[in-house]
């Protein structure tokens, strides 16, 4: 494993963000069942069992986030929906190297690349700096607790949440100081993320129809998921682009492929986002 942190631009995939499957977005309100592939660049993080979720932004890179990332062998599993089934499309990959930055975003290269099928396609990376509208609809996916201290799910879900403006977010009787400009508060109150959702994509479809990966999911407040004016904090993708340009087109990360124990580069330390009212979504 591979630790790197840059200071902190991407080419988007060609043939990114056009699901075959079509998600169903008319029904959505406080979750339901994603209808199966849908959502092709979801997948799974595991280690000894699933952990956490993330997204294909290439055959051979996975966006997920820092907090998920520890001493151990990850494993990527695509064209996943039901964890309680093999339905026959699933498919894992060997992470070779996990770069991590000094928020809470990483990036996981891949042992071999991904087939790029009917079943699994990368999502688009956004505009570096690309900001989105009060209330403009996303969706946030993954395999979470249905609700706090509930049950894990077992296929894949989706919901939909609206985006705060961060001067609504930012706000005393919001998050204050815990929304940074680095992040997208999306949801609130009944809509939101959960433990186990962490990593996973805030899907928003661009103007010219495409999905595009505009959040990484982070976490919430510490008095449970769905409490009020404490939105789902995701960090913000487009704030990355030039750090996720860099990772890629570094040809060290080529050559340190070869090494799997974690190294750090000095001056160059992981910091992520913990204090005593926000929860991971583990």
């Amino acid at each position: 494993m591979i630790c790197l942190d840059f200071a902190c631009h991407c080419v988007k995939v060609s043939g990114c963000g056009v699901p075959s499957y079509q998600p169903d977005t008319n029904r959505v309100v406080n979750g339901e069942e994603a209808r199966p592939y849908s959502w092709p660049w979801q997948i799974s993080l595991e280690s000894f069992f699933p952990t956490c979720g993330g997204t294909l932004i290439a055959p051979n890179w996975v966006l997920t986030a820092a907090h998920c990332i520890t001493f151990h062998t990850y494993r990527v599993v695509l064209a996943e929906h039901d964890m309680n089934k093999e339905e026959g499309p699933e498919h894992g990959y060997i992470c070779v190297s996990i770069l991590l930055c000094r928020n809470d975003i990483a990036l996981l290269k891949l042992e071999t690349s991904a087939v790029i099928n009917d079943k699994v396609l990368p999502a688009c990376l956004p505009q570096h700096s690309e900001t989105l509208a009060h209330n403009e609809p996303c969706y946030v996916t993954g395999w979470g607790r249905l609700y706090s201290g509930g049950p894990k799910a077992t296929t894949l879900q989706q919901a939909l949440l609206p985006v705060v403006d961060h001067s609504i977010c930012s706000r005393s009787d919001w998050w204050g100081s815990s929304a940074k400009t680095t992040m997208i508060c999306a949801g609130g109150e009944s809509k939101s993320a959960c433990h186990g959702d962490s990593g996973g994509p805030l899907n928003c479809k661009g103007r010219d129809g495409k999905w595009y990966v505009q959040g990484v999911t982070s976490f919430v407040d510490g008095r449970g998921c769905n409490t009020p004016q404490r939105p789902t904090m995701f960090t913000r993708v487009a704030s990355f682009i030039p750090w996720i340009t860099e990772v890629r087109d570094d040809p060290n990360v080529q050559l340190l492929n070869q090494n799997l124990n974690l190294k750090t580069y000095n001056n160059h330390k992981t910091n992520i986002l913990i204090s005593i009212n926000m929860i991971e979504l583990l």
